[in-house]
């Protein structure tokens, strides 16, 4: 774990550098991230102040629960860039020779060769909606929520990454420049409402089958208190443990079908 650490803050200092060589760039990339932050909360604000109630979930309950759920999906979405143009990248193109060639595990090289800064809008604006919707709720903070929002937070981010980390390991049996990653990412978005508003089709799908509500849903609800979805709360960690270790294992396998391209 110490030298996956060290090696871990060698890659991210070397992705500042590489952005810090065109200084100017990266200035405007910092402005255009505290733009987008000003913006989404705009729209936010927007969003919610046509919204009293929903199903019987409150204004200010919607937005906790929509709070927490960015934080999981920023720190996902930080680590994430090189999902999305694996297969062109490093399969088509025979990037991943060079992966293979270096003595650490080959998904810890995916994921770390880049970074994307402009996630850490969500989860600033995750943590601020959550103060603000917790305050007005009335809910008090207590010392463990300390211990216990990082620890949902992170198993969020891992099922997340479970999850499309399987589906990017698919490329390995089908070339596809598109990416079956896309479409799947679009229902992130049902996960930031209470899932007791859908069908029970669609609650099973995002629970059991895609559990995206994991993620985000029964994890919030610690932070309101609620008892009813307590055995989903304590679960979270341990879909968390499955989606990475299905990735793991169908990455594992994939990787043995990889023919190199001689290029």
């Amino acid at each position: 774990m110490r030298r996956h650490a060290s090696i871990l803050i060698a890659y991210f200092l070397q992705f500042v550098k590489a952005r810090l060589v065109y200084r100017a760039d990266f200035i405007v990339d910092s402005l255009s991230v505290f733009g987008a932050l000003a913006v989404q909360l705009a729209f936010l604000g927007v969003l919610y102040s046509r919204i009293q109630t929903l199903a019987g979930w409150s204004i200010d309950e919607l937005i906790l629960i929509h709070g927490f759920s960015m934080i999981p999906l920023g720190l996902f979405n930080l680590i994430s860039f090189n999902l999305w143009n694996f297969s062109e990248k490093h399969l088509v193109e025979g990037q991943f020779d060079r992966v293979l060639l270096r003595p650490i595990h080959p998904v810890f090289q995916v994921l770390f060769e880049t970074f994307n800064v402009a996630a850490l809008n969500e989860i600033i604006i995750g943590c601020v909606l959550l103060v603000v919707a917790g305050t007005r709720l009335g809910i008090a903070p207590e010392a463990g929520d300390l211990l216990l929002l990082p620890l949902l937070a992170v198993s969020g981010a891992a099922i997340y990454l479970g999850i499309f980390l399987t589906l990017t390991s698919l490329s390995f049996w089908f070339e596809d420049r598109l990416g079956i990653g896309a479409p799947v990412y679009n229902m992130i978005r049902f996960a930031r409402y209470p899932v007791t508003i859908y069908h029970p089709a669609v609650r099973a799908l995002l629970s059991w089958i895609i559990p995206f509500s994991f993620a985000a849903f029964y994890p919030a609800t610690a932070f309101l208190r609620s008892t009813e979805f307590q055995l989903f709360v304590w679960l979270t960690p341990v879909v968390a443990v499955i989606s990475l270790s299905v990735a793991l294992f169908v990455f594992s396998r994939g990787m043995l079908r990889y023919t190199s391209t001689g290029s």
